[in-house]
């Protein structure tokens, strides 16, 4: 009786200890399930999140180039002039003329509605004719494509005066730059041709045609500076491009949040209600069949 009272508890022990290692393996598979769930839920999260925060970059990147025209503009100004003159005093037969487009690949650099700067450069040699030049004028007319006249400037510029005194001390004191040379007895004249230029949108334009009148100036190099006048939201996005891109793009990104979310919501809500009416339909299918007689 004993022996079987011992088997008997060895059955039970085995039984206990079955139990216990069903419960241990349900629970480490319910670990597992929940584990492998919530790193689904976590993959398809961060899946979501980065496809919104590339469709946010793509919108603000998109609005920024179709907003944002060209900043600066520059180009060399090439002239060219009349030579062959009979005067023995004259170094040319005409003014310094330059034709300047104001087109790039084929499109506008200006754009409507934007103010713009003009500015001529001008490297000029510290000679003693453009010294006894003394003020000369640049006049600047642009034109649309059909030829017709847009708008004119004319300014007035020269060079900086320096006496006899201090031009022999910048001589004397620049003299192993200017034997090497590394530096040159020359200036830089900035000229505004246009302070707050805005295109026609009527007629837009295409050429910028530069005088320069007198006929003994004399010009190492010219390069015309076009630079925009941004204001209010331009304003904003040039001066400030990494602000503007966080707010611009968070902007997208909320907003592109919360019509996820309420699709998400708007489709759960609408799931017991399909389900009803699918259930009311069955019913009522049902309800309608008639009883054999």
């Amino acid at each position: 009786m004993d022996r079987a009272n011992g088997v008997q508890s060895g059955d039970e022990l085995f039984m206990l200890f079955g139990a216990f290692l069903a419960r241990l393996r349900d629970a480490a598979v319910g670990a597992m399930s929940r584990a492998s769930q919530r790193l689904l839920q976590g993959v398809v999260a961060f899946s979501v999140l980065a496809l919104l925060l590339w469709i946010s970059a793509f919108l603000y990147g998109s609005f920024y180039f179709s907003y944002m025209p060209l900043a600066a503009y520059s180009t060399p100004v090439y002239y060219y002039y009349r030579s062959d003159c009979d005067s023995p005093n004259s170094f040319m037969c005409s003014y310094p003329v330059a034709n300047v487009s104001l087109m790039k690949n084929n499109k506008p650099v200006l754009t409507f509605g934007q103010a713009y700067q003009m500015t001529l450069q001008l490297d000029m040699p510290e000679s003693e004719t453009n010294q006894e030049l003394g003020m000369f004028m640049i006049r600047t007319t642009c034109f649309a494509r059909d030829g017709a006249q847009v708008v004119m400037s004319a300014r007035a510029s020269m060079l900086r005066y320096k006496s006899n005194l201090l031009r022999t001390l910048s001589t004397l004191l620049f003299f192993p730059m200017l034997m090497s040379g590394a530096a040159e007895q020359k200036q830089v004249l900035a000229v505004e041709l246009f302070s707050d230029y805005t295109d026609d949108p009527y007629s837009p334009s295409a050429t910028a045609l530069i005088e320069i009148l007198s006929s003994k100036v004399q010009i190492y190099s010219s390069h015309l500076y076009i630079h925009a006048r941004f204001s209010g939201v331009r304003y904003f996005l040039f001066n400030f491009p990494l602000l503007s891109a966080v707010v611009g793009m968070s902007s997208n990104l909320i907003f592109l949040c919360v019509l996820v979310v309420f699709s998400y919501m708007r489709l759960l809500l609408g799931r017991p209600v399909r389900a009803q009416i699918n259930t009311a339909g069955r019913l009522g299918n049902g309800g309608n069949h008639d009883t054999p007689t």
